[in-house]
């Protein structure tokens, strides 16, 4: 194997197993596709789930290469790809779900569909940061609900990763924009463009002091479990509730009485069943829009990561000491 045709790729072997370097054969794009060169990999919450075997709706079957997210230099096109060329730099959610390759390498052949163009204005590794978190907020928020200027819009763990992209996002839409979470990141939320609510204020208590004693138009439920129930409590008469982790059972009664709408996201769909990618790609493009506007910024933990310590970055979101989205420099 020569080093031309090969690359190193981290695997995870069994659950908990630990990270694996090896040098294996470096993919060739087939029809559709586009052969990237990975300079960053964005690590999520789910990674770390994927890598425990705690995450069976990802369908990704160990040994594997993890990791969603990417940003890289377009270094091949297959057949049939008409809309990149080699040189071209990109992001994109791309692999480590539905056993397709992930991201911990340095090259992947993924579906070209997925990919957009780099916003200018970020680096890789900003770039490498946004994609899950984005297309998660985007369909929530633009898709779902259809946020209109003037709007109140709430965000259930709006410092987190799709939070703080979705507290962006609703404020380049025209919304007026609360953020709960932690009031520790009461200035973040701030800086964002977001009224801070802290998470330990009642649900009553805030709808009283925000929401103008009716409630907001659009909550936006990242967090899943309590944070669901609290935003039934929190949405207006016919207002409209969206969850990226409404995955637990829950009283409906709080919503139905105010003739409210609930939609879930799921963002791994079209991953696993190959529909819908070329939109997710779409989302990516208006993002990059977004972001080269000085709209939507991600926010990184300072910390910097390469292929020889990933497993600290996985330390790091499991013992919740993340500041901000965890980023590995592939090159």
């Amino acid at each position: 194997m020569t080093a031309q045709a090969s690359m190193r790729a981290l695997f995870v072997d069994a659950p908990d197993a630990p990270f694996r370097s090896a040098t294996v054969a470096r993919p060739v794009p087939g029809h559709g596709q586009a052969l990237v060169r990975i300079q960053a990999s964005g690590i999520n919450p789910l990674d770390l789930k994927i890598r425990a075997g705690a995450a069976a709706h990802a369908r990704q079957p160990l040994p594997a290469v993890l990791g969603l997210d990417l940003a890289g230099v377009v270094e091949d096109v297959g057949p049939g790809v008409t809309g990149l060329k080699v040189g071209d730099e990109v992001y994109g959610m791309v692999g480590g779900v539905g056993g397709l390759q992930g991201t911990l390498a340095e090259f992947a052949a993924v579906d070209a569909d997925l990919l957009a163009r780099k916003p200018a204005s970020l680096s890789m590794l900003q770039a490498a940061a946004l994609p899950l978190v984005t297309v998660t907020a985007w369909e929530g928020l633009v898709e779902r609900a259809r946020v209109q200027p003037g709007q109140s819009v709430l965000v259930i763990g709006a410092a987190g990763g799709v939070g703080h992209v979705a507290v962006q996002i609703a404020r380049s839409l025209g919304a007026e924009v609360y953020g709960v979470d932690r009031a520790a990141r009461g200035e973040v939320l701030r800086g964002l463009g977001a009224t801070p609510i802290n998470a330990d204020t009642d649900v009553q208590a805030y709808v009283a002091e925000h929401g103008g004693g009716r409630g907001f138009d659009v909550v936006y439920d990242t967090v899943g479990g309590a944070g669901l129930d609290a935003a039934f409590r929190a949405v207006k008469a016919r207002g409209h509730v969206v969850s990226s982790l409404g995955w637990g059972t829950h009283a409906l009664a709080p919503l139905s009485f105010k003739s409210a709408s609930y939609s879930g996201v799921f963002t791994l769909d079209p991953l696993l069943t190959g529909e819908g990618r070329a939109r997710q790609g779409d989302i990516l493009r208006r993002a990059a829009r977004l972001a080269d506007e000085g709209r939507l910024t991600p926010r990184l933990d300072p910390r910097r990561f390469t292929l020889e310590s990933v497993a600290e970055a996985y330390d790091a979101i499991g013992r919740r000491t993340a500041e901000g989205k965890l980023v590995v420099s592939i090159d």
